[in-house]
């Protein structure tokens, strides 16, 4: 740390103190001049940017993974505080990882596996979107899934004869 009044680059720390959330209050003296400062020390996070499926880039934007967590819960019994929880857990996850970078994909496998212990209608509803269903045995194949089944079988009709 510079002093800000003579240039100086060592100073001392004479008080430290919490201040408010994520900061760090210090109280600082010179070393050459006496001249006291305060200082902020915040946590800087590294910024986490979006890989694409068509391979752009883009900053993660935690509103849109709240977004998209509260559509699929939308007139469901789930509190708001549990899908704030569940997007800040799933962003720490992805800020726990070893790069600056995580795949669309991997978001979305999260979202999935936190809405599974949430709401599983709400799972239902993000897979469909997410997983792009274009019909009814897509959703049926997501369900025996939830449920923890073998892929159900196709649907055959009986034919019954009239005698």
């Amino acid at each position: 740390m510079n002093c800000p009044y003579c240039e100086h680059g060592e100073t001392k720390v004479v008080d430290t103190r919490v201040a408010g959330k994520g900061a760090i209050r210090r109280r600082r003296e010179c070393l050459l001049c006496g001249q006291r400062m305060t200082t902020f020390e915040r946590v800087e996070q590294a910024a986490l940017h979006v890989v694409k499926r068509d391979g752009t880039r883009q900053p993660f934007d935690r509103a849109k993974l709240m977004a998209g967590l509260t559509r699929a819960c939308v007139k469901r019994p789930v509190p708001l505080a549990d899908i704030e929880q569940a997007a800040v857990r799933i962003e720490a996850d992805l800020r726990n990882g070893v790069g600056d970078e995580v795949e669309a994909r991997r978001i979305g496998e999260q979202a999935l596996r936190v809405l599974r212990d949430l709401d599983r209608v709400a799972y239902v509803r993000f897979a469909s979107v997410y997983r792009d269903f274009q019909d009814v045995d897509e959703f049926e194949r997501e369900l025996a899934r939830l449920e923890g089944r073998k892929k159900p079988a196709k649907r055959v009709a009986k034919r019954t004869s009239v005698r």
